[in-house]
């Protein structure tokens, strides 16, 4: 008879369930998390009130293609013109919302001044004057010229070797292009206003050393609206979407 060791038999260990292995946490399980972004401040909605926008011009400024943009751009919004002269120009900029001028103008810390263009000064004079045959003139070819002074004018005083007609001065630029036009004397104007005034029996030429006119964008600091600061837009370039 067979005896039965006391030693337990050394069976197959499949039998047994494996110990479980613990899993290692995830070394960023600790981290704080990051707060979420915060969504960006959505743009202020626009305001679509119809409204008039007044806009001062004085004569020979030519805002034909940023009135075009603002009637894109702000329906909503009318465009009115206001003819300025420039002798009071620095005055009526209180009654508008921003106004293209002629400099020089009175810059107090009230006003926003934008330079825009510079014009190139002109000699208008009878179309058969012999001034007209060339192409463009020197201040040396206006020698004993006898030159009116508009009352109007908006060059002042020129360095030129003319003459000093025997009449009084003429109110208007537009009375003094109709004078030159009959062979009386020459006038010296920005180009634009040579072009508002333009006559069959009158004509032009560049001034070369002549004095340059520059127009510019202007507004009282006060009336600094978005309507304003959309029309800055415009004449800067600026497109539709762009930030100020």
């Amino acid at each position: 008879m067979v005896k039965q060791s006391g030693r337990p038999s050394r069976g197959k260990r499949g039998s047994h369930a494996p110990r479980a292995t613990p899993k290692k946490q995830s070394s960023t399980a600790n981290r704080p998390k990051k707060p979420s972004a915060k969504p960006a401040p959505s743009a202020p909605a626009e305001d679509l009130t119809p409204r008039t926008f007044r806009l001062g011009v004085i004569p020979g400024a030519t805002p034909g293609k940023w009135i075009d943009i603002w009637h894109r751009r702000m329906p909503h919004v009318t465009l009115e013109l206001v003819p300025l002269d420039v002798a009071t120009q620095r005055q009526t900029l209180e009654e508008v919302d921003a106004a293209l001028v002629r400099l020089p103008i009175a810059r107090e810390s009230d006003l926003h001044v934008i330079r825009l263009y510079d014009e190139l000064p002109v000699v208008v004079a009878s179309a058969e004057s012999h001034l007209m045959a060339a192409e463009e003139l020197t201040a040396a070819d206006l020698d004993g010229e006898v030159l009116l002074t508009p009352l109007d004018d908006v060059l002042g005083p020129l360095a030129v070797p003319t003459v000093a007609p025997n009449f009084p001065p003429v109110a208007t630029t537009e009375d003094a292009v109709a004078t030159v036009a009959s062979g009386v004397g020459i006038l010296v104007v920005p180009m634009s206003l040579a072009r508002v005034h333009r006559r069959k029996d009158a004509d032009y030429r560049v001034l070369t050393d002549g004095p340059t006119s520059t127009v510019a964008l202007a507004w009282m600091r006060e009336r600094t609206t978005p309507d304003v600061e959309s029309f800055v837009g415009i004449v800067r370039g600026r497109r539709e979407n762009s930030s100020r």
